[in-house]
């Protein structure tokens, strides 16, 4: 057989392929050049070679003859760029944003609302500003990124807790004072609906419901449990879904405070007793703001029970735990079980299917803890930790426990 014909390896073009591949790397530097000649004896270029991997993992085009790894180097070392600062000096009217603030903080349905709010500033023109009305403590450290231009806070305990009737009546004591244009809500069950609605009943207005495109003439909204749309009038008091526009990330905003308006004190007929204690199994999985939920690499099961329980976690599981008898059907998490909400969805040993990103598609936080560093699970989750599963939920409830006992000791 002859040497100077040129053979393909298919394997080794396949490897180079593969990103998953652990010989990937190295295959695709032994076959990086820029100019090939092919089976049939031409030269072909190798568009895989071209270019180089950014500071933020896309790959863009080399324009700078090879010189473009130490460029890349410089620009992963530069500062990070600050957004320019979006100011309304004198506002000619304002929209006004009542945010859910789960746990003290925007959701990403808030951040949603106040991104439909600038658009209807879009719309209308003029200098308008945006006006967040918050109850309760704060932990926001974001509202400029957000896109809030002035921030009224009622702070008194009396907004603590579910104190619908307080906080309408606030509403209503700003409605006198500044006159929004528009009031927008998040239509969500972490309040936004009620007290959409309390202020709309209040202001004998009609409100518009699951409005997810909004226009100043005329709004689609959500019907038939989201299976249908209907197109209405828009209104003044808007009750938005989730992804009604997009959120504000190209600018920040000043977030004047605003001097927050006198309120009466309010009769309540509903008193708050505060929180209490349930089994975190008992609740829904499409219900449930925090998760554990376990994959094909749980061992351990009385343990991972364990530290479900010790960390009030509602428990679910991949499809196929299920399949293997570990967990009932309804624990099923994924585009084939339940898709879930959770404002934390801890992943233990799950190497993240499609129906299962799907699944958790809308959850706030996910904390991956798995021991493959290439799964998709691990690049989907805002925080991962690469260690046996085990051994991680071990040491957690190690933690949680001495941290329990110092809440205890300090309290005596």
């Amino acid at each position: 057989m002859s040497d100077d014909i040129i053979r393909r390896d298919p394997r080794a073009e396949w490897i180079a392929r593969n990103r998953l591949h652990p010989l990937h790397e190295a295959m695709k530097q032994a076959g990086a050049a820029a100019e090939v000649r092919g089976p049939s004896g031409l030269i072909r270029r190798n568009p895989h070679a071209v270019g180089f991997i950014g500071p933020n993992g896309i790959k863009r085009i080399d324009r700078l003859n090879g010189n473009a790894q130490s460029t890349a180097g410089r620009r992963a070392a530069a500062k990070t760029v600050e957004l320019p600062l979006h100011r309304v000096e004198t506002p000619d009217y304002y929209i006004a944003v009542v945010p859910d603030l789960v746990g003290g903080r925007l959701t990403a349905h808030d951040k949603d609302v106040l991104g439909q709010a600038h658009q209807l500033i879009a719309q209308l023109g003029g200098a308008g500003a945006v006006v967040a009305i918050c109850f309760g403590e704060s932990r926001e450290d974001s509202f400029d990124k957000a896109g809030v231009d002035r921030l009224m806070q009622f702070s008194d305990a009396s907004f603590d807790g579910y104190s619908p009737e307080a906080r309408v009546t606030a509403l209503q004591n700003v409605e006198k004072s500044l006159s929004p244009k528009f009031w927008l809500f998040p239509d969500s069950i972490a309040g936004g609906f009620e007290i959409g609605c309390r202020l709309a009943a209040r202001l004998d207005e009609r409100p518009l419901t699951q409005a997810w495109q909004v226009g100043l003439e005329s709004s689609i909204c959500r019907g038939a449990g989201g299976s249908s749309d209907i197109t209405r009038a828009t209104e003044r008091i808007l009750l938005l879904a989730q992804e009604c526009a997009n959120p504000i990330d190209e600018t920040r905003h000043e977030v004047l405070p605003l001097e927050a308006v006198e309120v009466t004190a309010v009769t309540a007929r509903v008193q708050d007793l505060g929180q209490v204690s349930v089994d975190p199994n008992s609740i829904a999985l499409a219900e449930a703001e925090f998760i554990l939920s376990a994959g094909n690499g749980v061992h351990d099961w009385d343990n991972f029970h364990r530290a479900a329980t010790l960390l009030g976690a509602t428990e679910g599981g991949s499809r196929v735990v299920v399949d293997d008898g570990h967990m009932p059907r309804f624990r099923q998490v994924g585009a084939s079980g339940t898709w879930v909400t959770a404002r934390v969805y801890i992943a233990v040993g799950i190497s993240g299917a499609v129906q299962h990103l799907q699944g958790i598609g809308q959850c706030d936080k996910v904390i991956a803890v798995n021991t493959d560093v290439s799964c998709d699970m691990v690049k989907r989750a805002a925080l991962s930790v690469i260690d046996d599963s085990n051994e991680v939920l071990t040491e957690l409830m190690k933690l949680v426990a001495e941290y329990r006992q110092q809440e205890v000791t300090d309290a005596a």
